[in-house]
């Protein structure tokens, strides 16, 4: 824990609205189990674009009503307002979630605001004695991911993480038969995000708000500063202060299942990143094309961004020619000693694989909806029927956060220095690397003359979740929060 944390964090442990202050002092009453018939009662924050899809898919479900919304933009509220109420509905609205929380007769809280959001909000649902469904990553950080798991504990809450993978009827047996050994030991593990992703601008100065958005709420726990791109809205994604880039956006679903894959319930101890933001110059920080090496203990999660189309002249139609990595372009492919297998990112039917690339085995089927299982649990009280209970929502989400903390502390570095510097990793690292500077090639990005960054290797102990040795990687585990949007130390 940084100075800054011991310091100043406790003292601002409940700041915010006098509401927020009272639930984080008072005793929750313990919640209990309804029938499948009783009104479950929602709100969703942040209305733009995934908490559409929350409004939309909640509401379809038998006895689940939207209550309220929560939004910072008053535009994007008051449409959504209109689209709802068009069946004789009353929604009210709010543009601050703490007063959102003092709204009578509600249940749940649906979360689907910016990364850097969504564990402060989750905290706050949690001590004001709301249920959360809450949006991947569930943390911008390594440090706030956990404290967001020890608050849903200690107020005894329901709280899923919105990786739907994993309520998918075929993605559960999958990897149910590889973990009961039909393809033998798990070797390594490729997570794959090859999704297009132009650039998005660069400006002269700063950008206006409009006056209708609230952006200092906006802003919330990151620095407040002038908005120095085109679009406030989705391309946060790719400032550091507000996003996580596309491994902790696209990728944290495929993070997800292959962490699930290996079967481990805790972080791994080393990562190293080899990427960078190439191929364009605009107001982006994150990497567009990226690898990143997690070691469990001797089996490597490789995971993949590539931003750029599969080569130069496919920027004429940008996206629509993307690499692909053993068939899936959005997907994990899984090494084992007795063959392969490959989960496509979009759902569709998972493939098993010899070691002669024969097919030996498909998965199929949906299964109950991940909204429908959250409900269900909010009715049941019974946590362990969720299918992405909040701890595995932050271990996820922290495997992409080391990849963010290992290229942040990295250094510029050529293709041949990458090599040298790789070459006595791990094979299937190693050979991604490889395969990621060709892609790089083919899109005529000289990385002599535009470097890539060597990530610094990490180590960290899973038991604390803290890195170890590195004063520099210790401050990335948190941020310095800007009052009052302060994740507490004691939730």
């Amino acid at each position: 824990m940084t100075e800054f944390r011991r310091r100043d964090l406790l003292k601002g442990a409940a700041a915010g609205s006098l509401a927020t202050q009272l639930a984080a002092c008072q005793t929750i009453p313990e919640t209990l189990p309804r029938a499948a018939t009783d009104e479950v009662r929602f709100a969703v924050v942040g209305m733009n674009g995934r908490g559409n899809a929350h409004a939309s898919g909640f509401r379809r479900l038998p006895n689940v009503r939207l209550v309220a919304l929560c939004d910072v933009d008053e535009n994007i509220l008051k449409r959504r307002k209109k689209e709802y109420e068009k069946n004789g509905e009353s929604i009210a609205t709010y543009t601050d979630m703490r007063d959102l929380l003092q709204h009578t007769d509600l249940d749940a809280v649906m979360i689907a605001t910016p990364n850097h959001w969504h564990a402060l909000q989750g905290i706050w649902a949690c001590q004001a004695g709301k249920d959360v469904y809450i949006e991947k990553p569930v943390s911008h950080n390594i440090w706030e991911g956990r404290q967001l798991v020890r608050a849903v504990r200690k107020y005894k809450r329901v709280c899923q993480s919105g990786t739907q993978s994993r309520s998918h009827a075929g993605t559960r047996e999958a990897i149910s038969w590889i973990h009961s050994g039909h393809l033998g030991k798990v070797l390594a593990v490729h997570g794959t995000c090859y999704k297009p992703r132009k650039s998005i601008g660069r400006v002269e100065g700063p950008t206006g708000i409009p006056k209708t958005i609230n952006y200092e709420m906006w802003t919330g726990p990151a620095p407040l500063v002038p908005l120095m791109r085109k679009r406030l809205h989705y391309d946060w994604h790719w400032d550091s202060d507000t996003g996580n880039g596309d491994v902790g956006n696209q990728g944290v679903h495929q993070m997800d299942i292959a962490r699930w894959v290996i079967g481990s319930d805790a972080l791994p101890p080393r990562v190293v990143s080899v990427g960078g933001r190439v191929g364009y110059v605009d107001d982006g920080d994150t990497p567009n094309s990226q690898v990143v090496m997690l070691d469990f203990d001797g089996v490597p999660l490789i995971f993949e961004v590539r931003g750029l189309p599969k080569d130069k002249a496919s920027q004429s139609n940008w996206g629509g020619n993307m690499d692909r990595y053993m068939g899936t372009r959005i997907g994990v492919v899984a090494h084992c000693e007795g063959g392969w297998i490959r989960f496509d990112g979009t759902g569709g039917p998972i493939h098993a694989y010899d070691n002669d690339d024969k097919e030996i085995r498909t998965f199929t089927g949906g299964g109950v909806s991940h909204f429908q299982n959250f409900i269900d649990v909010v009715r049941s009280r019974n946590t362990a029927d969720l299918n992405a209970d909040i701890v595995e929502g932050h271990l996820s989400s922290a495997c992409c956060h080391m990849g963010v903390v290992s290229h942040a502390l990295g250094e510029a570095a050529g293709a041949d220095e990458i090599r040298k510097a790789i070459a006595d990793d791990h094979p299937h690292f190693t050979e991604s690397v490889e395969r990621l500077l060709t892609h790089l090639e083919a899109n005529d990005v000289d990385t002599n003359a535009t470097p890539l960054i060597l990530g610094r290797r990490l180590e960290l102990d899973p038991q604390t979740e803290s890195f170890t040795g590195d004063e520099e990687a210790l401050a990335l585990l948190d941020r310095r929060y800007r009052r009052p949007y302060i994740v507490p130390t004691y939730v």
